[in-house]
C-alpha cells in the first residue's frame, strides 16, 4: 500500500473532468473553483486535467494521487444510457476505480461522476444537467474542503499520539 504524503508545501488539489458532454461537466468545473476560492484556495492550488471520458478517469486519478503533489483528487464526469447496457458498466467501473485509487493511495478521491437515467440530448435534460452540475461543482469543492481540513487533523493526530508513546511501547494513560 502506497502512503501519501505530500511534498508541496500548499494545498493542492487536482480536478480531472470528461471531455464528452462538455458543456454539462464544464459547469461542475467552474462552479467548483469558484467555491475553492471562497473557500480559501488560490487558482495555483487547484490544478485542472481533461480526459477523453468517464473511463479514463480513474487512472488519470491514480497516477495524480501517487504523485505525492495532491491532497485531493476530483473527478468530474457525466455517464449517459444512450439505449446501451454499456453505460451501467462504465458507471460502475469508474466509480469502483476511484474508490480503488483513494483506498490504494491514502489521497481522498471527491466524485462528480454522474449517471442519470434516460438522458436525452432534449432541451429540457440538456438545462436540468447544466444546473445541476454547477451544484454537484459546488457540492464537490465543499466536501474535498472539508475532507482535507479533517485529514490534516488526523494527520496531527497520530502524529502527537506517536510521540506520546513512551519507549516501552505502551500507551501513556492519559487522564481525563
Amino acid at each position: 500500500m502506497i502512503q501519501h504524503q505530500i511534498t508541496s508545501p500548499h494545498r493542492r488539489i487536482a480536478f480531472v473532468q470528461s471531455c464528452w458532454h462538455r458543456e454539462i461537466v464544464d459547469q461542475c468545473r467552474d462552479s467548483f473553483l469558484a467555491e475553492m476560492k471562497r473557500s480559501g484556495y488560490a487558482d495555483a492550488d487547484i490544478a485542472c486535467f481533461e480526459v477523453a471520458g468517464a473511463f479514463e478517469i480513474p487512472l488519470h486519478a491514480k497516477l495524480l494521487a501517487q504523485s505525492g503533489q495532491y491532497d485531493a483528487v476530483v473527478a468530474a464526469g457525466l455517464v449517459v444510457d444512450g439505449g446501451l447496457y454499456r453505460h451501467e458498466f462504465v458507471a460502475q467501473a469508474v466509480i469502483s476505480g476511484l474508490m480503488q485509487v483513494q483506498l490504494e493511495t491514502g489521497v481522498p478521491v471527491i466524485s462528480s461522476v454522474l449517471t442519470p437515467h434516460h438522458f436525452h440530448s432534449h432541451d429540457e435534460h440538456q438545462q436540468f444537467f447544466h444546473q445541476h452540475f454547477v451544484v454537484k461543482g459546488v457540492e464537490a469543492a465543499r466536501a474535498c474542503a472539508d475532507t482535507v481540513k479533517k485529514l490534516k487533523g488526523l494527520s496531527a493526530l497520530s502524529q502527537s499520539h506517536v510521540a506520546a508513546v513512551p519507549a516501552t511501547g505502551r500507551i501513556a494513560d492519559q487522564a481525563a
